[in-house]
């Protein structure tokens, strides 16, 4: 990879070995155990070069350039490789716009000049990740813009696809969001199984702040009294889960600035506003990663 995408790259906080690790695994799915675009590699010649277009196709807010253009580097050392067309001469990348830029169906997002091989190789893989991330972006830019004006903020969840999660979540970021936790490792996370099974929420508590002191707690509720207990124990962030809002503004009442409060469950964009101003400090929306529609984007030829 390019030191200049690889820095891009972590300017926008992402991991360039992540990254690439991201890109080889879905480059080996396309291309196959011979690394190989077989109808590229009939119709078009070694040395041939030409300039293509990334242009949206939608409304929405771009996420994932410079991921996309560490697609076209990883594929054109592919190409140069096999048969050293465009070897040492690689993809010049111009971007139109940046991550998080609102953009209206026909603006063209960034310009690619370099091997056609190398373009047409490069353009599917490229694309699902542009689009997938765009699309995560623009969905988690509406609930923040629906929760502008008030102090609830949105998060995501770790219901995302695998393998993805980095980017996915990136893209959270991008459209506004905040991301709750990256996985089971970096925050305890005590939910009704654990309850169960560690005999109530004191002894999960307990036994998570023991084992694991340096990390954070966060204890699922669902009720006033478990928020209570929770709060009690020593935790100061609670997902409410699946509470109505007048359950919520019961709980925020009761345990004031003791711990930071989220609202979860079955939450939709038209009451986001209800729910905010229950008093929660944050909404966890799982279907920003799970279920957020593409923003569709083409690669486009120009001639």
């Amino acid at each position: 990879m390019k030191p200049s995408i690889a820095a891009a790259l972590r300017a926008d906080g992402l991991d360039p070995a992540e990254v690439e690790r991201i890109i080889r695994t879905a480059l080996d799915e396309d291309l196959g155990p011979d690394s190989l675009d077989v109808t590229t590699a009939a119709t078009i010649p070694a040395g041939q070069f030409d300039t293509a277009e990334l242009v949206a196709r939608g409304d929405g807010v771009v996420a994932g350039l410079v991921v996309a253009a560490a697609v076209f580097d990883l594929v054109d050392e592919i190409w140069s490789g096999r048969d050293g067309d465009g070897a040492g001469r690689g993809v010049d990348v111009t971007f139109r716009v940046r991550d998080g830029a609102r953009v209206a169906r026909g603006e063209v997002l960034a310009t690619l000049t370099g091997p056609t091989r190398t373009l047409l190789t490069a353009e599917r893989t490229a694309l699902n990740l542009l689009c997938r991330m765009s699309g995560v972006a623009t969905h988690t830019r509406a609930w923040a813009d629906a929760l502008s004006g008030t102090k609830t903020q949105v998060l995501d969840t770790r219901k995302t696809t695998p393998g993805l999660r980095v980017l996915e979540k990136y893209a959270v970021r991008v459209g506004g969001g905040t991301n709750k936790r990256m996985g089971l490792y970096d925050v305890a996370m005590i939910k009704d199984n654990h309850k169960l099974a560690a005999g109530g929420i004191t002894a999960a508590y307990r036994r998570v702040r023991e084992a694991f002191p340096q990390v954070a707690v966060q204890v699922e509720v669902t009720t006033v009294a478990e928020a209570l207990e929770a709060v009690e124990a020593g935790a100061d962030f609670l997902l409410c889960d699946n509470m109505p809002p007048a359950l919520l503004r019961e709980v925020v009442a009761a345990v004031g600035d003791r711990a930071e409060l989220e609202a979860t469950g079955g939450l939709t964009l038209a009451r986001a506003v209800e729910y905010a101003e229950t008093g929660v400090d944050y909404v966890s929306v799982g279907a920003l990663t799970h279920s957020s529609p593409i923003l569709d984007i083409a690669l486009d030829l120009v001639r």
